[in-house]
């Protein structure tokens, strides 16, 4: 028989791998929210180290809080969210980034969400008056609630 062969080579090419796919991960393309959330789920489910969790999830919350008719001002709610992010600086490019995360989650969700009847449960809206009222006050760290 000839001399065993080594895994070594091969295991090198895989050596990189995980590198790989954590620098892509942090770049929001791989199970990041590179355009927001389309989905509730998926609005939920955003890391909060993803660069777009914030955007995502407050616009996943004014979604849901004007699907179960609740008295705030969307409009001003964004304005104020977007202004806070622009106080970090953040390029012209990332700032359309953020709108357009904000904007692409809260049209998906709602119309995902519009004609479900059973939708505003009472533990759904005492998660949404949570996350919404801590929006509503300047608090947009991504830890909005999902309640069943």
């Amino acid at each position: 028989m000839g001399r065993p062969r080594s895994f070594a080579p091969f295991l090198a090419r895989f050596a990189v791998l995980p590198a790989l796919l954590l620098a892509l991960t942090a770049c929001g393309t791989v199970g990041g929210s590179k355009n927001g959330a389309s989905t509730e789920v998926a609005a939920y489910n955003v890391r909060p180290d993803d660069p777009l969790a914030r955007p995502t999830q407050v616009g996943w919350t004014s979604a849901r809080a004007t699907r179960c008719g609740f008295v705030f001002n969307p409009q001003q709610l964004r304005a104020n969210y977007l202004a806070s992010e622009a106080t970090f600086g953040y390029s012209q490019t990332k700032m359309q980034k953020i709108t357009h995360a904000y904007d692409y989650t809260r049209e998906s969700v709602l119309k995902q969400i519009s004609n479900d009847p059973g939708y505003c449960n009472k533990d759904r809206l005492d998660a949404i008056r949570v996350d919404l009222n801590r929006y509503l006050s300047g608090d947009y760290r991504p830890m909005a609630r999902m309640a069943r």
